[in-house]
């Protein structure tokens, strides 16, 4: 059986040959797109089985066109990315040389999906690392084996392994995986996990990019109707229980409107679920035992802790968790220091603008940030005093499928990107080309050094640019000995 590090030195091996041209990576995402329409259904299916349930329309939605509209952004552009940038040649070397930036493939990609989109956050990477003329091997996630194996299927049936190679959960060990000196790396998961990632890539100087999430705040300015801003807040909570990594994580609100929030969220759980969050409502199930062990402890801790925790909906104990508003969050709760992750939704009051822009900067940087507010200087307030990998206004999550824009975090919730031009230049190396015309003469740098006509070409240049040093601090001047200075 070949193993990991046999086939990534095969793509490597491969990656050596002349770059695929800008119409052979369009044909390869023809072919990928084909492939995605065509096991849409099937997907859907085996990530549903996966999760114990999941909405087909969330699969075809969130993965399936998600992943389309990333593909065809590429498909319509890579052309334009890959032609060479000019630049112009700076200062003395301007003239008759050119200058120009091309973008080579770095090689192998290895790409780490994580469960809650499994084919989104492996195929969207793939794409990115296709329109750069990379190859890649792809670790899929152990929690979602039905999904991972439309995934190889699909994959498998246009690309040899010596191109793409994918691997699931046979891999016993993901350390294994991160230990391989690729060429780039893409992990998208949690910080403790990415820190991990990273410290395995340094050992090979492996660059990476990491999309970690975090908790992402959904603000709710005084001047914003607060049944809208619920609707929507509400409606980033219940995309696959909350199990997506730039769902709003809390929301910020005005104290005393908090009790008003509180109803209209439930009665927008109750318009998106008449029937609550039985067998007959299309609600997505906590992908297994062990995330659904996890938000019930989260539910426990706060209200040991004093909050009050109210359901949107009856719950059975089982995965299938309706959405819970938390309200009366400390700092001490788990709800506040750890990202959520699913169908619970701390509220936290603010008493003004300062207030909450306190808040948020007093916290690691998130993945996402959503204001919800009508006034300009209410949003150039937000945008110029917090950080954060992306924001959408006025809703939740929207920036992320516009293609065109850089998809990444800041900080805490990662770094790089892997959409639109910034994710092809991500996975590039942007190489500098200087050509020197024959009568251009470099020469006049050339020892022996401040002599003749050369040292007075030398001495105007060196003159020119840098001015004169401050004679307060001391030193020689440019073109004078020591002896000189001296005497």
């Amino acid at each position: 059986m070949t193993t990991m590090l046999e086939k990534l030195e095969r793509q490597q091996r491969a990656a050596l040959a002349a770059p695929s041209s800008a119409d052979e990576r369009v044909a390869k995402l023809r072919a990928l797109r084909c492939q995605l329409e065509r096991y849409q259904d099937v997907f859907a299916d085996a990530a549903s089985e996966d999760f114990g349930g999941r909405p087909h329309f969330e699969s075809r939605l969130i993965e399936v066109i998600g992943t389309l509209w990333v593909l065809d952004h590429a498909r319509r552009h890579v052309k334009k990315w890959m032609k060479p940038e000019k630049r112009a040649p700076q200062a003395l070397f301007a003239g008759p040389n050119w200058l120009k930036v091309t973008y080579q493939p770095k090689g192998v990609v290895g790409i780490i999906a994580p469960w809650n989109m499994p084919l989104y956050l492996s195929i969207g990477p793939l794409v990115t690392t296709i329109a750069a003329g990379n190859r890649a091997m792809i670790k899929l996630p152990e929690e979602t084996p039905r999904a991972n194996a439309v995934i190889k299927t699909m994959l498998a049936e246009i690309f040899d392994d010596s191109e793409v190679a994918v691997f699931g959960e046979e891999i016993t060990d993901p350390a294994s995986f991160t230990a391989l000196p690729f060429d780039h790396m893409i992990f998208t998961g949690s910080p403790r996990v990415g820190r991990l990632v990273m410290a395995a890539a340094a050992k090979n100087l492996v660059p990476v990019t990491l999309e970690l999430g975090g908790k992402s705040p959904a603000i709710v300015a005084d001047d914003y109707p607060v049944a809208d801003a619920a609707l929507r807040i509400t409606h980033g909570k219940i995309a696959m229980s909350g199990q997506v990594c730039v769902a709003p994580d809390y929301a910020l609100v005005p104290e005393a409107a908090i009790p008003a929030f509180v109803d209209h969220v439930k009665k927008a759980f109750s318009q998106f679920y008449p029937n609550g969050t039985d067998e007959r409502s299309e609600y997505c199930s906590l992908v297994n035992e062990r995330h659904a062990a996890r938000i019930k402890a989260m539910l426990d801790d706060a209200r040991e802790k004093g909050a009050t925790v109210v359901p949107c909906a009856p719950w059975n104990g089982g995965n299938r968790i309706p959405l819970h508003v938390v309200t009366g969050v400390t700092m001490e709760m788990k709800i506040a220091q750890e990202e959520v992750f699913g169908p619970i939704l701390p509220v936290v009051g603010h008493n003004g603008l300062d207030d909450a822009i306190r808040y948020v900067c007093d916290h690691p940087h998130p993945l996402a940030l959503y204001l919800f507010s009508t006034k300009g200087a209410v949003l150039e307030r937000v945008l110029g005093e917090t950080r954060s990998g992306g924001v959408t206004v006025n809703d939740w999550g929207w920036h992320v499928v516009n293609a065109a824009v850089p998809f990444g975090g800041v900080g805490n919730s990662g770094f790089g990107s892997y959409h639109g031009v910034e994710g092809f230049r991500e996975l590039s190396n942007a190489r500098p080309v200087f050509h020197r015309a024959p009568s251009f003469p470099t020469q006049l740098m050339y020892p022996p050094i401040n002599v003749g006509l050369r040292g007075i070409f030398q001495r105007f240049w060196l003159n020119r640019y840098s001015k004169k040093a401050d004679p307060a601090l001391g030193g020689t001047p440019y073109g004078e000995s020591e002896v000189t200075k001296d005497a």
